[in-house]
C-alpha cells in the first residue's frame, strides 16, 4: 500500500504544474499570432513601389550632354569662323554699297540727259521755210531754217545729209538729195539762226496721190546737237521730219484745180503738220 505525499509536496507539484501549462500556453499564443501573420497578407505600399520602381537619371549623360554642348558654342567662339563670318558680311556690305552707287550714278546720268534734250529741244527750232522748182525741170530745191533761242549762248549744230522721200504704195521710197554749193555738212555754230538750202530729184513712177495732182514727200534733217564745241558724250540727236505734198513738174493746174475743186494757181508744196 502506497503512500500519499504530503501535502506541502501536493501542493508544490500542483503549483509546478499550473506554471508548465501556463508557459505552455503562452507559447502556444505566440506560435499562433506568428502563423497568422505569416499567412495574413500585408497591405501593398504602391506609391513606395513606383518610386523604387521609376528609373533614376545618372549624372554620367548630363556631363556628356554638356560636353557636346560646349564644343557646339566652342565652334562660334573659333577665329577662324568669326574671321569668315566677317568676310561674308563685308562682301555683302561692300556689294549693297557698290549697288547704291550705281544706282545713284545712273539715276543722275539720265536726269543731265533728260535736262540736256530738253534743252536742245527747246533751245533749237528747226523749220522748213519752202520747197520750190529747180531750172532742170526735175528736181527740187528746199530750204532749211535753223533758229537758236537758248539763252546759254550759241549751240554747236553738226548738218547731216538731209534725206528726202516719196510715198510709193504703203512704202517710203528715197530720192537723191544734197547739199546746194556753198552748202558745207559738218559742224555749224549756230549764234541766232543759219539757214541752207537742199536739192533733191523726186524721180519715182506710181507715187501715191493723197490729193489730186500731188506727191507725197517726207524731208527728214538729222542733226547732232551740242552746247560745248568739244562735246564728250553731251550730244543730243535731233530728228526733224517734214511731210509736204508737192506739185511734180509739168503737172497740169487746171486738172488739178478741177479735181479739187479749188481756185487760183496751185502751189508748189502743202505743208502738212507733223505726223
Amino acid at each position: 500500500m502506497t503512500t500519499s505525499p504530503a501535502d506541502p509536496d501536493k501542493d508544490a507539484l500542483i503549483a509546478d504544474l499550473r506554471r508548465q501549462l501556463a508557459a505552455s500556453q503562452s507559447e502556444a499564443r505566440l506560435l499562433k499570432r506568428r502563423l497568422d501573420s505569416a499567412i495574413t497578407p500585408r497591405p501593398r505600399d504602391l506609391a513606395g513601389e513606383l518610386r523604387a520602381a521609376a528609373p533614376r537619371k545618372t549624372d554620367a549623360p548630363v556631363a556628356e550632354v554638356a560636353v557636346k554642348l560646349g564644343r557646339r558654342f566652342d565652334l562660334w567662339r573659333s577665329p577662324v569662323v568669326i574671321g569668315a563670318a566677317f568676310m561674308v558680311l563685308t562682301a555683302f556690305a561692300v556689294d549693297a554699297g557698290v549697288a547704291l552707287y550705281q544706282a545713284r550714278a545712273l539715276r543722275e546720268a539720265r536726269q543731265a540727259r533728260l535736262l540736256l534734250e530738253n534743252a536742245v529741244m527747246r533751245s533749237l527750232y528747226v523749220e522748213l521755210k519752202n520747197v520750190a522748182y529747180e531750172p532742170d525741170g526735175k528736181s527740187y530745191r528746199a530750204t532749211l531754217s535753223l533758229q537758236n533761242t537758248s539763252p546759254k549762248g550759241p549751240l554747236y549744230v553738226m548738218l547731216n545729209t538731209v534725206g528726202v522721200y516719196v510715198q510709193v504704195g504703203m512704202a517710203w521710197q528715197q530720192v537723191p538729195s544734197r547739199p546746194v554749193e556753198g552748202v558745207s555738212l559738218g559742224v555749224m555754230k549756230v549764234v541766232d539762226g543759219y539757214s541752207y538750202d537742199v536739192v533733191f530729184t523726186p524721180e519715182v513712177q506710181n507715187w501715191a496721190e493723197l490729193i489730186p495732182g500731188y506727191m507725197h514727200v517726207r524731208i527728214q534733217s538729222d542733226l547732232l546737237v551740242s552746247e560745248k564745241a568739244q562735246p564728250g558724250p553731251d550730244v543730243v540727236e535731233r530728228r526733224s521730219p517734214f511731210y509736204v505734198y508737192l506739185k511734180p513738174h509739168g503737172a497740169n493746174d487746171d486738172d488739178i484745180r478741177a479735181r479739187s475743186r479749188r481756185t487760183g494757181t496751185p502751189p508748189v508744196f502743202i505743208p502738212m503738220p507733223p505726223h
